[in-house]
C-alpha cells in the first residue's frame, strides 16, 4: 500500500481536475472538499460540501468526484458526507449506494 499522505496528495491532485461548470473553478480550489482522510488500507474519507444549499450541480458534479477519486491508483474504497446542502442526507445515501454498485 502506499503511504497515506502521498496517496491523499495524488488524490488531491485528480481532483484539481474536476471543475465546478457553473464557475470554471476546481472542487479544490472552491473549497468543496473537506477533512480527505486516507487510511493505511487506501479507504478515502471526505465532506462535498456543494457551493449554496440547493445548488443545482450537486449530483453530477458529486458523481464526478467520487469517479476522480475512485480513479486514483491505491484508492480501495471510499466514504463521502455531503454537508449543507438541502438534500444532504439522501445524497449521501445514494452515493454510497452507488460507489458498492461498482
Amino acid at each position: 500500500m502506499p503511504d497515506p499522505e502521498i496517496l491523499r496528495q495524488a488524490i488531491l491532485e485528480r481532483l484539481t481536475r474536476v471543475i465546478d461548470p457553473e464557475t470554471g473553478v476546481d472542487v479544490v480550489r472552491m473549497r468543496l472538499i473537506e477533512d480527505l482522510t486516507v487510511d493505511e488500507h487506501g479507504h478515502v474519507t471526505y465532506k462535498f460540501r456543494p457551493s449554496s444549499p440547493f445548488c443545482p450541480i450537486a449530483v453530477p458534479l458529486s458523481l464526478d468526484i467520487q469517479h476522480a477519486v475512485a480513479e486514483v491508483e491505491g484508492v480501495t474504497g471510499q466514504n463521502v458526507e455531503v454537508v449543507d446542502f438541502a438534500l444532504a442526507e439522501e445524497l449521501t445515501k445514494w452515493l454510497r449506494q452507488a460507489f458498492e454498485k461498482r
